[in-house]
């Protein structure tokens, strides 16, 4: 689909930030609305205080009591990465806080569906713990926590997804974005939300002089775990979120991380000492996500557990190999589903403003990455859907810039009672369930709420850039100092430049990928230049001269370190 490049605008002054800052760099800083130094403090002492976090110390209080009595305390998951984290930071804070009793528990998508179900209940009965600590899920559970409160079992929930009109009946309940929360950081990934719980919970701790005869954690050593969920659950990188992803990197550059970590960045082929956030969203995420995708997410949990390097190691490769599996079925399912679309009616020479795609053979764990890949092709919100329980399909649905997704499910379920039995999510991502009859029904719903949501201009796909540089600043320096000035990520976008360049040499890499050599317009120096994908959008040759949209870049291989641009998107110019 044609693409259209657009200069981002500054949202700050530009005079209003350090005046030693690279002229470049100061211009990217006000297109994200930097305003001042102070937004660029990324040290802990700039963290919002947890005595903002409405809820903390009430969920403290309690923790704090059944590790009194040494009861049994159990964590339930949710089987991303963001879940597995948060997962595995609950149980190694509260086992170094001193609570003898902690297990956790993650449920098998597959068997018992998302978040704290009656079903998971009941097997969390099993093993008979006296406190439920839910991560990344629970606020929409309330027949779950309703059914825990039924067999004596007190529930914290600790989440971050938007609320629904009823929530659980809780002991204590932590999640930004309730309607009373005072916590200014809505963004806030689950993970993020569980760490304020557990510093409340140390706080708490320290008060009671419960450490007086026990090691008292350093919460800064979980930073690792904080920085990879917040990353990989692609939350809005608002200033908190900034900081807990920067000190998490420098965790990880230094050495100082979990044995998990380390060896997922190592089977990813990615170094360490020089790990970015986008190592983390797009190498180690998507290995500990593929558990929870194919098999059990408990393999990533134990990965991020592990104190031994070798038993790292091989969790790591286990995880690495289901990846492969997942990007074969990926690829297979996106080849039937862009077939299924050649064969969709189409509205005045267009696709409809929704697509709603299934097949009974499609795999529940992978349709969420279905529906992203198709949405980044087509640029329109798109829901893939897959046999779920007897008589059900389950949809994962990803969305367009200026389309919150699940207020559209919202408005399909307020205008039309009982189609959707069951959704919850994001603006850009949500779930849902259907009966396996009414996807005629709910495309038609679907596009009908679409019709006053979208215009012509939302369904064109743009490219923002932060403008032209000068051939001079095409240097290491600069990419250097770009590399260092983030974390980038989700809203907080890594800088992208465009500009023409005249094509010195062109080498397509397996069908897919351009391997160029350019020299930008008016500059003397050659540059290396890489197109991963790009091969469908700009097929070759290549005209002599190109305008592309790209990322300076620092390519080290065998030892060689060199300036490299990393080509987002090609045209002829």
């Amino acid at each position: 689909m044609p693409k259209t490049i657009v200069t981002r605008h500054p949202q700050a002054a530009e005079n209003r930030l350090p005046p030693d800052l690279h002229p470049v760099l100061r211009r990217i800083y006000a297109c994200r609305g930097v305003e001042d130094g102070q937004a660029l403090n990324l040290g802990l002492d700039a963290l919002l205080p947890v005595e903002l976090m409405t809820g903390a110390d009430e969920a403290a209080q309690i923790i704090a009591g059944y590790m009194e009595k040494d009861g049994r305390i159990l964590v339930i998951g949710d089987f991303d990465c963001d879940g597995a984290t948060s997962t595995a930071l609950s149980v190694l804070a509260l086992r170094a806080m001193g609570a003898r009793q902690v297990d956790y528990l993650v449920p098998n998508r597959f068997e018992y569906g998302y978040g704290l179900t009656p079903e998971i209940v009941a097997l969390a009965a099993r093993s008979k713990p006296d406190l439920i600590i839910t991560v990344d899920n629970g606020v929409s559970s309330v027949e779950g926590v309703a059914a825990a409160n039924a067999l004596g079992m007190e529930v914290i929930v600790t989440d971050h997804h938007l609320p629904g009109e009823q929530l659980p009946a809780a002991a204590a309940l932590v999640n930004p974005n309730l309607p009373d929360s005072r916590f200014p950081a809505k963004s806030t990934a689950g993970v993020g939300v569980i760490f304020y719980v557990l510093l409340a919970l140390r706080s708490l701790l320290r008060e009671k002089a419960w450490f007086e005869n026990r090691r008292e954690p350093n919460m800064a050593e979980y930073l690792d775990l904080l920085a990879l969920g917040t990353v990989a659950d692609v939350v809005p990188l608002e200033h908190n979120n900034r900081i807990l992803v920067s000190q998490g990197l420098a965790r990880i550059r230094a050495g100082r991380c979990r044995p998990g970590i380390s060896a997922l960045l190592e089977v990813a082929g990615r170094s360490q000492h020089r790990v970015q956030a986008s190592d983390l969203g797009f190498a180690v995420g998507p290995r500990l996500n593929a558990a929870g995708r194919l098999d059990d997410m408990s393999i990533g949990i134990e990965c991020l557990l592990a104190d031994d390097s070798l038993e790292a190691r091989q969790l790591a490769v286990q995880l690495d190999t289901l990846n492969r599996n997942r990007r074969a079925i990926e690829d297979d399912m996106r080849q039937q589903a862009e077939e299924m679309l050649t064969r969709v009616p189409v509205k005045e020479g267009d696709l409809p403003l929704g697509l709603c795609l299934y097949d009974e053979s499609w795999h529940q764990g992978v349709i969420g990455i279905l529906a992203s890949r198709i949405k980044e092709r087509h640029h329109r919100p798109v829901i893939a859907f897959a046999p779920g329980d007897e008589g059900e399909i389950k949809g994962s649905a990803r969305s367009i810039p200026g389309v919150h997704i699940r207020d559209v499910l919202d408005e399909v379920n307020a205008r039309f009672p009982g189609l959707v039995p069951k959704f919850g999510g994001h603006a850009m991502a949500a779930g849902l369930t259907l009966e396996s009859g009414k996807l005629d029904a709910f495309r038609h719903a679907f596009n009908e709420v679409l019709q006053a949501r979208l215009g012509d201009r939302d369904l064109k796909p743009v490219i923002e850039s932060d403008g032209e540089i000068a051939p001079e600043d095409m240097r290491m320096e600069l990419a250097s100092l770009l590399a260092e000035g983030g974390p980038w990520g989700q809203g907080f976008p890594e800088p992208l430049f465009h500009g023409e360049f005249d094509v010195v040499q062109q080498r397509l890499l397996k069908d897919r990928h351009w391997k160029l050599v350019v020299q930008p317009a008016g500059g003397a120096q050659v540059i290396d230049a890489i197109g991963f994908n790009l091969a469908d959008e700009m097929p070759g040759p290549l005209p002599e001269r190109v305008l592309m949209a790209y990322q300076l870049d620092i390519n080290e291989f065998r030892g060689n370190v060199n300036l490299q641009l990393r080509i987002a998107h090609l045209e002829a110019a």
